[in-house]
């Protein structure tokens, strides 16, 4: 049994002392395949270094990136010069990487490659075959792993912009051997279930842990499906061939289900700002139509039977003033003129000279006798006097000369 006991930071000390101690380590050459790397924002890059046996975790810092004159991509196979070293905190060691050169092509990655440039050739990620994505998907199909982060993800979103979404999940392999045929198998029976949309995808990882993407028989599967697919297989910088075949490639599966759903808030904030317009736009109109109305029932009114009824009415009323104002001036004129000529009458009327006193005399056959020659003594003759005549008999006849 132990006599002493020592702390961690005593151990992870001491194995740094012996890393630090030995030469060899301090400056090696490592042959290796390049996998799941990264880019920091700080600039340091961080990777793995592999080969059929073994993996090495390794970090170049931005001091030494800059003697760096390619992109690191997956699969390729490099020489990294530098040193073994242990991080005293984590007490895990990693190969610190001061200069990288390239070695060629790892073997998976020469497949990638070469499949690529064969499906190409077939025409598989022809433009004119892609199918656009419903806008109004009602049924969201999903082919990925019912336990990570990508059904997450894909189901907060999805909800998060259309709360009415039905989202049907196959639970695929999308890691190993087994991993294609299931996703093949997803792809299909999503097809003949009918949904809208269908999004088949993982989160990002190394060239090997995507390999199941860059199988034919998956591309194939994704190429014949009558049902539009997005890829959202990996991180940005990560490409497979189901992305090259797919209707749409993404960077993420969050970015899918944003994709894939509507916006219903977005919708309804935009109805919102329709149906105000739309208001608006027929209060207007309504104003419009209203003035116009008005116009025309005044035209209308101007126009009517009823109204030039009204109008000849009055006008036959005025008519028929003037009319009686007219009768009525020739009427007092002809009564003044009648009276007129009454007092010129009267004026040599025999009645008013009978009332004078005067009388006149006829023959029996109605002559006037204004001659003493008209009559002969013995005739019988009328006197006309101011109350009535008197019948007479003609005496003698005395004829004055003038």
């Amino acid at each position: 049994m132990a006599g002493s006991v020592y702390t961690v930071a005593q151990i992870n000390s001491y194995i740094k002392n012996m890393f630090t101690h030995d030469y060899l380590l301090a400056a090696v050459a490592v042959k290796g395949e390049i996998s799941n790397y990264k880019y920091h924002s700080s600039g340091h890059i961080y990777f793995t270094l592999k080969d059929k046996q073994s993996v090495i975790s390794c970090v170049m810092f931005a001091g030494n990136r800059r003697g760096l004159s390619f992109s690191l991509q997956e699969g390729m196979q490099v020489i990294v010069y530098g040193r073994v070293d242990t991080y005293e905190r984590d007490g895990k060691y990693q190969l610190y990487a001061v200069r990288i050169e390239q070695d060629g092509l790892g073997e998976l990655y020469e497949k990638y490659l070469k499949l690529k440039e064969e499906l190409e050739e077939r025409g598989l990620f022809a433009q004119e075959y892609k199918k656009p994505i419903p806008k109004d998907c009602r049924v969201l199909g999903v082919v990925t792993a019912p336990n990570g982060a990508a059904i997450r993800d894909i189901i907060s979103v999805a909800k998060a912009r259309d709360p009415y979404v039905q989202i049907i999940l196959y639970p695929a392999n999308v890691q190993g051997a087994n991993a294609a045929p299931s996703i093949v198998r997803g792809i299909r029976m999503l097809e003949e279930y009918g949904v809208d949309t269908m999004i088949v995808g993982r989160g990002g990882g190394s060239i090997e842990d995507l390999w199941a993407f860059n199988e034919e028989i998956v591309a194939q599967a994704i190429f014949d499906c009558g049902i539009p697919i997005i890829s959202a297989v990996g991180h940005e910088t990560d490409f497979t061939i189901a992305d090259f075949v797919a209707d749409v490639r993404v960077e993420t599966p969050t970015a899918a289900a944003a994709l894939a759903t509507r916006d219903v808030a977005g919708i309804e904030q935009a109805i919102g700002v329709y149906r105000q317009q739309l208001v608006k736009e027929m209060n207007r109109k309504t104003e419009k139509y209203r003035l116009t109305v008005g116009r025309c029932a005044a035209r209308l009114t101007g126009l009517s039977p009823k109204s030039k009824i009204a109008d000849r009415r009055f006008f036959t009323m005025q008519s028929e003033d003037r009319l009686k104002d007219a009768m009525q001036r020739k009427l007092d004129g002809r009564r003044n003129r009648l009276a007129l000529a009454a007092e010129a009458l009267n004026g040599v009327s025999p009645l008013l000279k009978l009332s004078q006193g005067y009388s006149f005399s006829e023959t029996k056959d109605g002559r006037c006798i204004n001659d003493a020659a008209m009559v002969k003594p013995g005739e019988d003759i009328t006197v006309y006097v101011k109350n009535g005549h008197i019948d007479a008999t003609v005496n003698s006849i005395e004829v004055t000369r003038n």
